[in-house]
């Protein structure tokens, strides 16, 4: 039906176990779980619903990805010389920002511009993010999946 069924406060598993007593005597049929990316929730899930599709949600993977990208930019900047250090201070939240908020009055385009091109690590992964933000601003699978491998995707 693609409700909710349970919203658990908690870190650990053990904030699901009412939930997988009350499951096992309902026996509903739970097709897929949305969960962040926990470990304990993780193998909850595996452990109690082997066979249910684990999907992990939008932010909590954009989230993940944006701060590897900012130590990334981070490690790059300290290992810069004079100039380079010039062009990427301040770049961190050009980096975060989508690529459609960058406000041209400020050239924040410009600017980001600059230093991915000093950088091409930086570069592959800016670009990386951006693509992982366009899957899932697609409306069906099979674009998705066209996005993540297009030689592929007709298996969908």
């Amino acid at each position: 039906s693609g409700a909710v069924v349970e919203v658990a406060q908690g870190k650990d598993a053990q904030a699901l176990v009412p939930f997988w007593k009350r499951l096992k005597h309902s026996r509903a049929k739970i097709e897929a779980v949305a969960t962040d990316m926990g470990l304990a929730y993780i193998k909850a899930v595996r452990e109690n619903l082997p066979k249910a599709t684990l999907v992990f949600d939008h932010f909590h993977i954009i989230k993940l990805y944006n701060e590897k990208l900012a130590d990334l930019r981070r490690t790059i900047a300290r290992e810069a010389n004079t100039l380079e250090k010039k062009v990427f201070k301040g770049t961190r939240w050009l980096l975060l920002k989508t690529s459609s908020k960058l406000i041209v009055e400020k050239d924040e385009h410009t600017r980001l511009q600059e230093a991915l091109r000093l950088n091409q690590p930086l570069a592959t992964a800016y670009y990386m993010k951006e693509d992982l933000r366009r899957i899932w601003q697609q409306e069906d699978k099979e674009s998705a999946a066209f996005l993540v491998h297009p030689t592929k995707a007709y298996l969908v």
